[in-house]
């Protein structure tokens, strides 16, 4: 299989995004710089990257999963988006759920991306819609 191809401009000294391992689903990004996240605060952290996407295809920012288990630190829009129209620096807007400052630099993995396609759609605009047992939402489908 042949990988798509993302153009990528690194004005960054990390280096670029790679797959971890074969199964890898995302790449991590790096911080650009060092900051000092406080707790119950949200940063946006430069990486230094920009890509152009290709059309038909987002580009997903999501946390990782060891930082938001260890320390609480999550993407806060998690996932964010990347439109393929968008060519401005790659910003991730962190969030520091934990006990305590939480230390981010420069080159620090902070956060992974995902190439997704996009479907896109239209409404139609309906007097009712068909019936369904779930009428109900936010937990509804289960007691616990």
């Amino acid at each position: 299989m042949e990988n798509l191809k993302v153009k990528v401009i690194n004005k960054s000294q990390n280096k670029l995004p790679k797959y971890e391992t074969p199964g890898s689903a995302g790449m991590d990004v790096r911080s650009n710089e060092d900051y000092t996240l406080k707790t119950e605060r949200r940063t946006l952290i430069s990486t230094g990257l920009f890509f152009e996407i290709p059309e038909g295809y987002e580009m997903q920012v999501r946390p990782r999963s060891g930082m938001a288990n260890k320390y609480g630190i999550t993407v806060l829009n998690a996932p964010g988006t990347i439109d393929s129209d968008y060519r401005g620096e790659l910003g991730v807007i962190l969030y520091n759920s934990g006990q305590t400052a939480f230390e981010i630099k420069k080159g620090d993995r902070i956060a992974q991306l995902v190439l997704a396609p996009v479907t896109r759609f239209e409404f139609e605009v309906a007097e009712d819609l068909s019936e369904s047992d779930r009428e109900g939402g936010f937990g509804s489908t289960g007691n616990n």
